[in-house]
């Protein structure tokens, strides 16, 4: 069922940004008079269509992209018989050079829009809640696998992220940081303060499925919520509301802790102490699962911050998050080309995007996944490759500044090998998402 959840989200979500993409081209072809002759979200098989003026609309059975026909343009479909008779007014090719770049431009324009509309959308619909440093700092970080590769220990006091201060606990791992060239904390351990350099691939182990979720997190004292009948917890006399000090005399005052103990005593019994709601204290014991666990639901004790935005206040804030979507794809892309990022690790193919949306249906989440894929979308389509929209913008540029258009035999070949380039990266995507979901 999960499956088909993430399926259909990745579906809907294509479906609704390639439609506004492509029609970012249409809109803007038949605002300088050209002739669109087909419309299509997915790619034939036709599953369903109709005829609307000079333009068929439809629907293709391979929903995984989508294409406008315009007439005397080469474009995918590589119909080059029909460039061999002179340009009429209403083609593509017979219109200024300016009016085509603009043509060729709408459908990044319409994404970058569509993005920026979804975000601040999202900024104003729900506001945002978030760790602050104080809160954050109160109780220190939890340093998972590649953290205590780095140095760091649970407790750690973040005190600057590379040199800078910082708001809240997502700025610890914000793309700013790690993307930058030499990512450093400054750590208060006790009454020690020092700087802490990221190690040299770093980054890539990071991107690395195997270590998903292996860094750091915030840490936060608990106490019971939920006590789920039949477990342990419940079988041992565990209430909500309470908070358990010790496991087997081991402190357990965050969740961190207790996690570990529990994991570590594994199919084993254990001793706890809780304090109970009224300040007493009691003595407990549970047999603990072969996954860790006891059978409640831990209620953080910690003090989220919460802002809310008026529409106003979040255009600017909705730009910007969307904005860094693209900052992040172009320094990542440096990194890549540079050797710090392997392609294995960064290129996402549909089976990984589709695990990002996720096996529930969470619309907050489906949106901000939408609105990321629309800003990715207008970034990929403008590397200046010659199937993509980016690669029309470079020849077009080419032909304003200079004044020669180049031949059409040349825009053909050039065709080609994007597609060749694009159906490679497509193959590589596709069989890289199967070895990483695996492996």
């Amino acid at each position: 069922m999960e499956g088909l959840i993430m399926t259909a989200q990745l579906l809907l979500g294509l479906s609704i940004l390639v439609g506004v993409h492509e029609f970012g081209h249409l809109i803007a072809a038949k605002a300088f008079g050209m002739r669109v002759e087909k419309y299509s979200i997915g790619f034939p098989p036709k599953i369903w269509g109709f005829q609307y003026g000079e333009t068929e609309y439809s629907f293709g059975a391979i929903p995984l992209g989508g294409f406008v026909k315009i007439s005397g343009m080469i474009d995918e479909s590589l119909d080059t018989e029909s460039m061999s008779a002179e340009p009429e007014e209403w083609e593509f090719r017979a219109k200024p050079a300016w009016q085509r770049l603009i043509v060729m431009m709408g459908g990044i324009i319409v994404n970058v829009i569509t993005g920026i509309i979804i975000f601040v959308f999202l900024v104003y619909s729900n506001g945002n809640s978030y760790i602050p440093k104080e809160e954050l700092n109160k109780h220190g970080i939890v340093a998972y696998q590649l953290g205590q590769e780095i140095g760091l220990k649970s407790g750690d006091i973040i005190l600057k992220v590379n040199g800078k201060d910082y708001d809240r606990f997502t700025d610890l791992r914000s793309m700013e940081v790690l993307f930058a060239d030499q990512p450093t904390y400054k750590v208060q351990r006790g009454d020690s303060v020092f700087d802490l350099a990221f190690p040299e691939g770093f980054l890539n182990k990071l991107t690395d499925k195997k270590y998903k979720d292996q860094f750091i997190s915030f840490r936060f004292p608990y106490e019971v919520g939920q006590v789920i009948a039949g477990t342990a917890a419940a079988d041992g006399g565990l209430k909500a509301k309470d908070q358990i000090l010790t496991i087997n005399n081991e402190p357990a005052l965050y969740f961190d802790q207790l996690k570990s103990l529990l994991t570590s005593n594994a199919d084993s019994s254990v001793v706890a102490t809780v304090k109970r709601a009224d300040n007493s204290t009691a003595t407990l014991t549970f047999k603990v699962s072969s996954e860790g666990t006891i059978g409640f639901q831990p209620s953080p004790l910690i003090n989220y911050q919460h802002d809310e935005y008026s529409f106003g206040e979040a255009i600017p804030i909705g730009t910007s998050q969307a904005f860094n979507v693209v900052w992040a794809n172009i320094k990542g892309l440096g990194k890549i080309f540079s050797g710090d990022v392997a392609v294995s690790k960064s290129l996402s193919g549909p089976i990984r995007i589709a695990q990002m949306f996720g096996g529930t249906w969470d619309w907050n989440k489906f949106w901000n996944m939408t609105g990321l894929l629309s800003m990715v979308l207008a970034f990929m389509n403008f590397l200046p490759i010659p199937a993509l929209d980016g690669g029309h913008v470079v020849f077009l540029t080419y032909e304003i500044v200079s004044g020669q258009k180049p031949s059409d035999k040349f825009l053909e070949n050039a065709q080609k090998v994007g597609m060749v380039i694009l159906l490679s990266l497509m193959v590589f995507a596709f069989f890289n998402d199967i070895v990483q979901t695996i492996f």
